[in-house]
């Protein structure tokens, strides 16, 4: 019999999504659309690279009314070039767009706006200055990600939100290249890094910044530590055992019916007690006279 792949299972709740969007970066992410949301900032949402959708569930949530979600992966179609195709060969293999469409309908009643192709049509695709909040997380190589980034600038509103993955993972060097490079020469202020994730914009950070740093100040369940470099303050935050925050279920998602636990407690059988009689003539009696005794009781006790 054929095991189900893990991507072929409808997930009952958030943290049956597979991906890899650790709960630092669920705090964080829903933290600053929070905040937008609170201060009216509208404007709409994009992710560049989804995998199987755990993030864009979250951005999903926080879209209002008269916003619109876009989201931009090759699905395992045909990348642009070969160093693209022998990546996406390599992780990506199982992402199918269908595993995508059904893990984000458990949590929506709508889809985003998909669209199945590189993301350097992107440009092309959502208009300039439109999006509120950009998540960048599709190829690791530098010549991508540079380009994903120029895109996101074109894109966002001023003092919108870019947050690019993977930025400091030993296994992505072009991803790190790229993103310092926007930080150095092309204007990407840092709001706050996480273990995997720089959350940055090309507004003014300070105010935000303030903010977040009074907000994990208060947890006891983050690391930070406050740095200068090159102009720009960074703000490091690490998870000390922090949990997920709370997510809604899925409409896929069953109970568990505990197994009932039985209240009687059942007593022992009793051995049946020799009478007092029945005991003395065994006890201290002659088998002649014990015997006489066994008869003359007939057997009873």
């Amino acid at each position: 019999m054929a095991t189900a792949h893990p991507t072929d299972r409808l997930p009952g709740e958030y943290a049956d999504v597979p991906g890899w969007f650790p709960p630092l970066d669920q705090v964080l992410f829903t933290w600053l659309l929070d905040r937008q949301e609170t201060a009216g900032f509208r404007g709409d949402l994009l992710e560049l690279g989804v995998y199987l959708g755990k993030s864009a569930i979250l951005l999903g949530r926080h879209l209002q009314d008269g916003e619109h979600f876009t989201v931009c992966d090759l699905f395992g179609g045909e990348a642009p070039d070969g160093a693209n195709r022998a990546e996406t060969a390599k992780s990506y293999s199982s992402l199918t767009r269908q595993a995508f469409e059904r893990n984000y309908l458990s949590f929506h009643d709508e889809l985003p706006r998909v669209i199945e192709a590189p993301t350097s049509v992107i440009s092309g695709e959502v208009a300039a200055k439109t999006c509120r909040f950009v998540h960048i997380d599709a190829s690791h190589l530098y010549e991508h990600v540079h380009d994903d980034i120029g895109a996101a600038r074109e894109i966002l509103l001023p003092d919108g939100i870019v947050v690019l993955d993977d930025f400091r993972s030993e296994h992505t060097p072009g991803v790190s290249v790229a993103t310092w490079e926007a930080v150095l020469n092309r204007g990407l202020r840092p709001i706050c890094l996480s273990t995997q994730k720089l959350y940055g914009t090309w507004g003014d950070p300070e105010a935000v910044q303030d903010e977040l740093l009074e907000m994990l100040r208060s947890r006891s369940d983050v690391g930070l530590s406050v740095q200068h470099a090159a102009g720009h303050r960074l703000v490091r935050a690490r998870a000390k055992g922090m949990r997920a925050p709370e997510f809604p279920r899925s409409r896929h998602y069953v109970a568990t019916v505990p197994e009932p636990v039985s209240t009687s407690v059942s007593s022992p059988v009793p051995k049946r007690r020799r009478s007092v009689v029945r005991r003395v003539a065994v006890d201290l009696l002659p088998p002649v006279v014990t015997r006489a005794v066994r008869k003359g009781l007939g057997g009873r006790g």
